[in-house]
């Protein structure tokens, strides 16, 4: 079984972001990463779950708000970034260590998380116009 065969087919990148299937996914390997990147600054293991609020934040500067519907909370935005990462993941547009690499290079982690979400968009052609 590939990681791509648990992928379904998307009309447009809103049903990525807005796929709670791939949000729960989303959320497991997000903070994997995180807790990936705190354990190499830190030195030593740690598990570490992102803040939806950190996520959030990253999906508004990454200019991901437009492509979601109006009244959404912090946590429906959260869930968005989730599934965006783990969709590129799937999708081989972005790998682990590219996500890791990305997440590293910045001590904010929300403008870390902005950087990769604005990597996972250009990727897939969707750029800001």
């Amino acid at each position: 079984m590939s990681k791509g065969s648990v992928l379904k087919e998307y009309k447009n990148l809103e049903e990525v972001l807005l796929d709670k299937d791939l949000a729960g996914l989303g959320d497991a390997y997000v903070n994997l990463l995180f807790s990936l990147v705190v354990s190499q600054k830190s030195g030593h293991p740690t598990g570490a779950k992102v803040n939806n609020r950190i996520l959030a934040e990253a999906v508004r500067k990454a200019g991901l708000r437009k492509l979601l519907p109006r009244r959404i909370d912090r946590h429906v935005l959260g869930n968005a970034a989730e599934a965006l990462i783990v969709f590129a993941w799937l999708a081989d547009t972005v790998t682990f260590e590219d996500s890791l690499r990305i997440l590293s290079e910045k001590g904010d982690a929300v403008e870390a998380f902005a950087v990769l979400l604005r990597e996972i968009l250009e990727r897939l052609g969707e750029r800001d116009e």
